[in-house]
């Protein structure tokens, strides 16, 4: 049988896949859709893809007949590039849990990495526990340490609590910088106190 010339582009949830086979008759067409792989024929004509490089749902795939080609729609079980249409990597739903949910495109990873530095500190205000001394052998007075930060944080504009809030988790709490233009740039270095060493403490 005769392969078919064919291409593809995709999107993080479809494969289009473009099969040239001018003059198709529908009727003849026999389009096959299984989780990792897919079958066209036409008459003597056959395009075979195994395995494909990602799982698809047959349920959800689909086809159209032209009249210069056929044009398939693969939809991906998980989202995601796959770069290339056939490939021997592991399918990533067979020891996948119960719960488990569908890679995020591209931008919405994007945006969960970026920290939402205004709700970082209301956590951090609102699970402090006033500073004791036995927590703390500077506390103590009338004011605690925690008391001090609030004010100081309650009384900066909006640039500056980002800024305070960034240096000082990024930093370990070893930085408290108040200016924005600068932590924003990078993240922030841990800089503990000179003659002592910063360890990160295990859960």
């Amino acid at each position: 049988m005769a392969t078919l010339r064919h291409e593809f582009y995709e999107t993080d949830e479809r494969l289009t896949l473009s099969i040239f086979d001018k003059g198709a008759d529908p009727a003849q067409v026999s389009v096959k859709f299984d989780s990792r792989r897919f079958t066209y024929q036409n008459g003597e004509k056959e395009l075979v893809l195994e395995p494909l490089k990602g799982q698809i749902d047959p349920e959800k795939s689909e086809y159209t007949v032209g009249k210069v080609k056929v044009e398939v729609r693969l939809h991906k079980m998980v989202l995601g590039r796959w770069g290339v249409l056939v490939g021997d990597s592991p399918d990533v739903l067979s020891n996948a849990p119960a719960s488990f949910t569908p890679t995020p495109t591209a931008s919405t990873a994007e945006a969960r990495k970026r920290k939402n530095w205004d709700g970082i500190t209301k956590a951090i205000l609102e699970s402090d526990k006033p500073v004791t001394s036995d927590d703390d052998p500077n506390a103590g007075g009338d004011a605690t340490v925690n008391e001090f930060f609030q004010k100081l944080y309650g009384d900066a504009d909006e640039d500056t609590r980002r800024a305070m809030m960034k240096s000082y988790v990024e930093s370990g709490g070893t930085t408290l910088s108040t200016n924005w233009d600068e932590v924003r740039k990078a993240p922030v270095e841990v800089k503990p106190p000179e003659g002592s060493e910063w360890k990160k403490w295990a859960a």
